[in-house]
């Protein structure tokens, strides 16, 4: 994406329903909307065209800005003669369903064609073989709009097909989904007191369409076998509804309840509920039910949110249905057979494995299109349709360490998660506490938050315990603290490595934490400094020379500084043996964590002041960054295959990136930024750190913002969800590693306008004295 940016932000309306209009859109649009804006950092700004009746009248939040009477062809024009006029609007974004049109489609169409701007429409239904109105309407939009998004591949098809639509001009980019914590459906239940019933559910807003009573019909033959079960009903019918009948659906359901004496069974949850709630609701249900008797229903929200949550779910063969319920992701039932849909129950309700297959598969399923992808994906095509002319700038999430700590026990920090669930069976590493003590003593520097201690102090115990008479660390610890035959199986200096640039990590802290604790950390360094010097590993050697640097920075030890010199040393003599032509390196191959060797290399320099140290430091770094970044992205070596020396450039590996490599990238570039100053660097970095926010070649997310855990891993066609230490720890390391270079350039730009302040004021010595210490407590 080109790094143009405007002086004004440019501006994207989207006309749609919106809340507190209760519709499907309307809560489709916020949501994306939301998106977009935690995405994107002073990208755009978004207005809202709220769509409404001239006869039911809301009051709107602030982001709406324009206002379209729909049954008001006055109105078309008036809007349509305000954006025109606006000459910051670069995108007009419709979100298209036939009946908020309704017998103003020519309207419509007069004020689009009038607006004149870049035009994106957004069909949430297309209709299959058409009438030739139809056809017409939706014929005559696509030869206005630049650009049309729908949410299913049948939908394109449809278009492609029955309308005859380039497919060129034809996004797919399906229904936004929450990411969940995936909470315990027991502790839910017993949150809204339904006890340890199975619960069956559907939700939205109510109408005839939804076909309920196909679900009450097959409670009937169900409750015969599981007499408690019990059946959600969620949402307020919908105001539609209401307004041209009133409750007389609702009623018919009540009656056919009572007429089957399913009372104890069913339960209507009449409220349009918070986002919050409703996510609760979805995750303790066991059973989702989706009975629309809407042949033609291209997508529905309802559905996605359910698979997200993890619901195994049932349904009826709507297009969205068909198309994402396949390899045991869900179970299809035919339209309004009662007796079809009561056997699929109890076969779930039977096979508790059955169930937790296709609510794990439903997640992997659903994971691309979390509403932070369905913003990423909208960004492109709003890229494509202006012709390049918007630059995104991904905003950094907040830091969040929930997950960081769920992971930690009173002992250390688990291995693995299944999705963001602590798998304590998994154990412990030392690897793991190691690189956890480094990222929470980074926490603690920025933030000062005395809780972080207890971490601190935790991760170091870790490390201070997996020390053993013979000399060295070991690394691996089985969920009951036991060492285990791994370590017999495993070289183990890289691991003991890590551990010692943890220990000076944390030593380097020595100002502003316990006295008690940095006397351990520096008792254990030094034993296990007192066996290294005839370690090979280079990247153990790494991890040591970066330990003795930061130690040294609050007490240089001669001897210290002279195993820096010897390791050092030897990656020199690697480098000189391996370095020919192009190929600047230590080894003839890249494999994992690369970085630290260059960034080894110039801690080497930084301690003793070696110039060869600089220029080798210098040179391989260049070279590693010349492989893994492009123009405005990163890749960094696949575990899928090393890249070496002779190897074909052009025979690329796709997936197999790994979170801990592009985090020890941007720790390495922060150190050469702030050495150097190089401006390169510090783009770089940021290029690396929006690997984690979605600039990556599936453009997915790979940290999560809701659970504050990484996934594990960037495939090629997928990612790993699993939120596992590595991954976690290595996000933290990189972000909180981006929070201390943002600091700094506040702190140094504060430095900037404090002295130049000084500077003009004509003032004698003791007011500059005083203006400087009232300017220090801003």
């Amino acid at each position: 994406m080109k790094t143009i940016q405007k002086a004004v932000r440019p501006e994207i309306v989207i006309f749609t329903s919106y809340p507190p209009r209760e519709c499907g859109i309307a809560t489709y649009s916020q949501d994306l909307i939301v998106a977009l804006q935690n995405k994107f950092k002073k990208t755009f700004r978004i207005k809202i065209c709220a769509l409404e009746l001239s006869t039911k009248k809301h009051i709107f939040s602030k982001e709406v800005a324009y206002v379209l009477e729909t049954d008001n062809p006055a109105s078309y024009n008036e809007v349509a003669l305000k954006i025109k006029q606006n000459p910051n609007i670069e995108i007009v974004v419709i979100q298209h369903e036939f009946g908020l049109f309704r017998n103003f489609e020519s309207n419509l169409l007069a004020c689009i064609t009038q607006i004149n701007k870049p035009l994106l429409v957004v069909f949430h239904t297309v209709l299959p073989k058409p009438n030739e109105a139809i056809k017409h309407l939706v014929k005559n939009i696509n030869n206005i709009a630049q650009g049309i998004i729908v949410m299913t591949q049948t939908s394109s098809e449809i278009l492609k097909s029955d309308y005859g639509i380039d497919k060129n001009k034809i996004d797919v980019i399906p229904h936004g989904t929450h990411l969940v914590t995936h909470l315990n459906k027991a502790v839910l239940k017993e949150k809204y007191h339904l006890g340890d019933r199975k619960i069956l559910a559907t939700f939205g807003l109510i109408s005839s369409g939804k076909g309920i009573e196909t679900t009450i019909n097959a409670l009937r033959l169900i409750v015969k076998r599981y007499p408690t079960v019990l059946f959600l009903i969620i949402g307020k019918t919908h105001p539609s509804v209401v307004k041209e009948e009133g409750e007389q659906y609702r009623e018919t359901l009540k009656a056919k309840i009572i007429a089957l004496h399913l009372q104890e069974n069913v339960l209507f949850v009449n409220e349009y509920l918070p986002l919050n709630t409703l996510l609760d609701y979805l995750q303790l249900t066991d059973i989702y039910l989706f009975t629309s008797k809407d042949r033609n229903q291209a997508v529905s929200g309802t559905f996605s949110y359910a698979l997200s949550c993890g619901c195994p779910i049932i349904s009826t063969p709507i297009p969205h249905a068909v198309e994402v319920l396949q390899q045991e992701t869900g179970i299809i039932v035919d339209f309004e057979n009662h007796k079809q849909l009561a056997i699929k129950i109890i076969q779930l309700l039977e096979h508790e494995e059955l169930c937790a297959t296709i609510s794990t598969n439903a997640i992997h399923k659903m994971a691309p299109t979390a509403w932070e992808n369905t913003a990423i994906a909208h960004a492109f095509v709003f890229e494509k349709i202006t012709k390049n002319r918007l630059y995104f700038k991904y905003k950094i999430p907040k830091i969040n360490l929930n997950h960081l700590q769920r992971l930690t026990t009173d002992y250390g920090m688990i291995q693995f998660c299944n999705i963001n669930q602590p798998d304590i069976a998994s154990g412990y590493t030392l690897d793991d506490n190691a690189r956890a003590l480094v990222a929470i003593c980074q926490h603690y520097r920025c933030f000062k938050n005395k809780s972080d201690v207890t971490y601190i102090t935790l991760y170091f115990n870790f490390i201070k315990n997996s020390w053993i008479d013979k000399g060295s660390f070991l690394n691996y610890l089985d969920e009951g603290k036991n060492f285990t035959n791994q370590n017999n199986q495993t070289n183990l200096s890289d691991s003991n490595g890590r551990a010692i640039w943890a220990l000076g990590y944390l030593i380097s802290n020595s100002d502003t934490l316990p006295k008690g604790l940095i006397i351990q950390a520096k008792a254990v360094l030094q034993l296990a400094l007192s066996n290294v010097m005839d370690i090979h590993s280079p990247r153990a050697m790494a991890f040591i020379i970066k330990g003795i640097y930061y130690s040294n920075q609050r007490e240089e030890k001669p001897s210290y500084t002279e195993l820096t010199k010897h390791l050092a040393d030897k990656l020199v003599q690697m480098y000189k043996h391996e370095s020919k032509g192009k190929w600047q390196w230590y080894e003839s191959y890249l494999t994992y964590g690369n970085s630290i060797l260059p960034e080894a290399m110039l801690c080497a320099y930084l301690t003793l002041g070696t110039k060869a140290y600089k220029e080798i430091a210098c040179t391989s770094f260049d070279f590693l960054l010349s492989e893994i970044f492009s123009e405005n992205s990163i890749k960094v070596i696949s575990n899928k295959g090393w890249l070496h020396k002779d190897a074909d450039r052009k025979k690329e590996i796709i997936g197999g990136e790994q979170p801990i490599d592009v985090a020890y990238t941007i720790l390495a570039l922060s150190k050469f930024y702030n050495t150097f100053k190089n401006e390169d660097y510090k783009q770089k970095m940021e290029i690396a750190f929006h690997w984690f926010l979605g600039k990556n070649h599936l453009n997915q997310i790979v940290y999560n913002p809701c659970t504050g855990g990484c996934y594990d891993g960037l495939e090629e066609f997928n990612i790993n969800l699993n939120q596992g230490a590595e991954s976690t720890v290595s996000y933290l390391m990189a972000r909180m590693t981006m929070e201390e270079n943002r600091k700094k350039r506040r702190l140094n730009n504060l430095k900037t306008q404090k002295s130049s302040r000084i500077k003009s004021l004509k003032v004698t010595p003791q007011k500059q004295i005083e203006f400087i210490r009232a300017y220090n407590t801003q």
